[in-house]
């Protein structure tokens, strides 16, 4: 799906915070705390990042990135992506989801990894749930999200580790997680030298109480793939109408450009709204809820495309 951006913001040092909604200002799916999107930044350059928003939300995601000397992703998003612009996002996916058996809930955030805390310390605070959480950055001032979490650290509930660089001036991770309570859950998302000595410290931990994901490498979601957009052309075997669908622009919008009219919804692939027969062609499938079958002969036009050079709808 496109979506807008529609602002940009400071969040601390190196790291911008990015509203996207959906142009047209419809609710966008729904997504449970720890859950990500991928972006798309070029050709052929995916990336993942977290959702740190309130899940109740429906109308925006927040993204939260990181500027990174050898992060492509990250130095197109910080260069080159502007407010007003469109980007291509999946849907979201959840490896890193709340527990609801858990009567507590031990949050371990390192650097940037407390973008899909965010999410969980606002849906905790929904259910009233017990929680604490501690926080690793180097500084204050690359601690993004201190304002927002500055109340619950009054609170007692969130505590600020700074380490200077030097991880062993930090949070004694080993000594936190020795104890584990009775029905404590552990989540903890970060740096890979943080991730390794929380999974070691954690070892001992029940099983099912211990959560984390991580930025890459072990344990890391495989990277979505995405077919490339190509132009194709559809024709409407009712009225013999033909026109060209470009990359980058959906079945639907092409349709409404030219005075056909439609029937349609949310626009994402999720209603069902835009279902139409297609009876020549092979189509491209992008939606999330067609079986095998259905696909046989009906296709969602607000976002699938055509691997064929035509496509004709019944229309």
């Amino acid at each position: 799906m496109r979506l807008r951006i529609r602002s940009i913001t400071y969040l601390a040092e190196d790291i911008n915070g990015y509203e996207l909604v959906d142009p047209n200002g419809r609710d966008l799916p729904r997504f449970a705390a720890g859950a990500h999107i991928g972006v798309r930044l070029g050709e052929a350059v995916w990336r993942d990042y977290s959702l740190w928003n309130d899940p109740a939300e429906r109308r925006r995601y927040r993204i939260a990135v990181l500027r990174e000397k050898l992060g492509e992703g990250s130095r197109r998003l910080h260069d080159s992506v502007r407010v007003g612009d469109l980007v291509e996002v999946s849907l979201p996916r959840n490896n890193f989801p709340l527990s609801d058996a858990a009567e507590r809930h031990l949050l371990l955030a390192g650097g940037i990894g407390i973008t899909p805390i965010m999410a969980m310390v606002a849906e905790l605070k929904r259910r009233r749930a017990e929680f604490s959480l501690h926080y690793c950055t180097r500084a204050p001032e690359r601690t993004a999200f201190r304002e927002e979490l500055d109340l619950l650290a009054a609170m007692g509930k969130v505590v600020f580790h700074y380490d200077g660089g030097d991880p062993a001036n930090g949070l004694d991770i080993i000594a936190l997680l020795r104890e584990p309570q009775p029905g404590t859950n552990l989540y903890y998302c970060g740096p890979a030298g943080m991730m390794a000595a929380a999974a070691a410290a954690s070892a001992h931990w029940p099983s099912g109480t211990v959560h984390c994901e991580y930025f890459k490498g072990p344990g890391a979601a495989p990277a979505a793939q995405f077919p490339e957009d190509r132009p194709f052309r559809v024709r409407l075997a009712k009225s013999g109408a033909e026109y060209e669908v470009p990359a980058g622009e959906t079945i639907i919008e092409v349709l409404r450009r030219h005075g056909v009219e439609t029937r349609t919804s949310c626009e994402l692939g999720y209603c069902g709204a835009c279902l139409t027969r297609y009876v020549a062609g092979d189509a491209d499938h992008r939606d999330p809820i067609l079986g095998e079958v259905a696909r046989e002969t009906h296709m969602l036009i607000c976002c699938s495309r055509a691997k064929s050079d035509l496509l004709v709808l019944d229309l």
